[in-house]
């Protein structure tokens, strides 16, 4: 069964790191774009960050650039969301999501509220807590 799976969520001081992972099963993640996204409660989803299926182009929400970054690593059928600098604020459930087109992830990142359910992969969501 094909399905996106998040982990490395956890508590956090204000100020701390984490590196979420996102791993394929079921399906090669190296032929997707893939994105993060985060929702909190009451909140509106809201995307984060894209990075290409083939050579690795990025794009950042400008709410996290600087302190988030997006990788992958193709043996591990995985993409990584690097978090630095956290701030309470940021505290939320985090999402992946692949999708075979980058321009499509890319509308879908800028506007969640639109397209999440035509994206052809999502996770269940892992929680992220950031105490202050």
């Amino acid at each position: 069964q094909a399905q996106l799976v998040e982990s490395g969520g956890g508590l956090v001081q204000s100020g701390g790191s984490l590196r979420l992972s996102c791993t394929a099963s079921g399906f090669n993640l190296d032929d997707y774009a893939v994105g993060w996204f985060r929702q909190a409660p009451g909140k509106e989803r809201e995307g984060l960050a894209g990075i290409r299926a083939r050579d690795g182009t990025t794009w950042y929400n400008n709410s996290v650039k600087g302190r988030f970054t997006i990788s992958r690593d193709n043996s591990e059928n995985t993409v990584y969301l690097q978090m630095s600098n956290l701030k309470p604020e940021d505290t939320s459930v985090y999402y992946c999501a692949a999708d075979s087109s980058f321009n499509y992830l890319k509308q879908v990142l800028t506007s969640p509220a639109a397209g999440w359910d035509g994206l052809d992969y999502w996770g269940k969501g892992t929680q992220v807590t950031v105490s202050s």
